[in-house]
Order: structure tokens, then sequence, then C-alpha cells
């Protein structure tokens, strides 16, 4: 797992940095900076949209007595598009987007509820019936 952070943590900057160099050489850094900050202010203000409206489908959802497994995904994947979009990057820019989108966040939905699901699962055996206790061993 460390290897994994320390992988993602120095190669996903590193790629970004090449990319805004590149873009900045192309189409200026005055430019780039403004599509930056634009991108930013977008996201945030769409992640804030979305954010409502998960929070609200959730309330609903929980009022009405279901469990809201397909909105709490929903959220934990606005959340991560929102870090996305306030790391400064065009990749981590554009992933973001795509995570704040419900048409796009539909498509990682079941693999991230099956993955949740697995890990419930495994987690549990830990606690299964047969390790509870008898009220015989609380007599004394």
């Amino acid at each position: 797992m460390f290897y994994r952070l320390l992988l993602l943590f120095t190669i996903i900057p590193f790629i970004e940095l090449i990319v805004l160099i590149e873009v900045g050489k192309r189409i200026g850094t005055l430019t780039t900076l403004g599509i930056i900050i634009l991108t930013g202010i977008l996201g945030a203000s769409l992640a804030r949209a979305q954010g409502v409206l998960i929070i609200s489908k959730i309330r609903d959802e929980l009022s009405m007595g279901k469990i809201p497994t397909d909105s709490l995904i929903d959220g934990l994947l606005i959340l991560i598009g929102a870090a996305f979009l306030l790391t400064p990057g065009f990749i981590t820019d554009i992933s973001g987007f795509l995570l704040l989108f419900p048409a796009s966040r539909a498509v990682l939905r079941e693999p991230l509820r099956h993955y949740f699901r697995n890990k419930i699962s495994t987690s549990s055996q830990f606690y299964s019936s047969t390790n509870h206790f008898d009220d015989d061993d609380f007599i004394s």
C-alpha cells in the first residue's frame, strides 16, 4: 500500500507537470494559468451543486427507510472529484470533472459497490455468529 501511494504521489504530479509545461509552451503561460483558475472555479461550483443534490437525495432515501448505498457512493465520487479539481493540472481536472457528472459516476458505481461488498464480506468473517458469547459465560 505504501508503494502504491508513493507512486501515486510522485508519478501523477510528474506527469501533470510535463503536461502543464507542454501546454504552456503551446498556448502561453498566462492562458494556461487562466484555464487552471477557471477550471478550479467551475469545478468548485459544480462540486457544490452536485454535493447538495446528493445530500438531499440521501436525506430523502433515509426518510423513506431505504439504505442510500448508491447515493453514498455518488457522494464519495463527488468528494474525490472535488479533490482532483483542487489539484492543479489538466489530467486531474479532466478526471475531477468526469467524477462530477452523474453519467460518468454511474459507470463507476457498480464496480465500487462490488468492491465494498467484497471488503465487507471478507472483514465480517471475523464477526461471525460462532464468535459470540453464550449467556452461560456471564453467569458466575
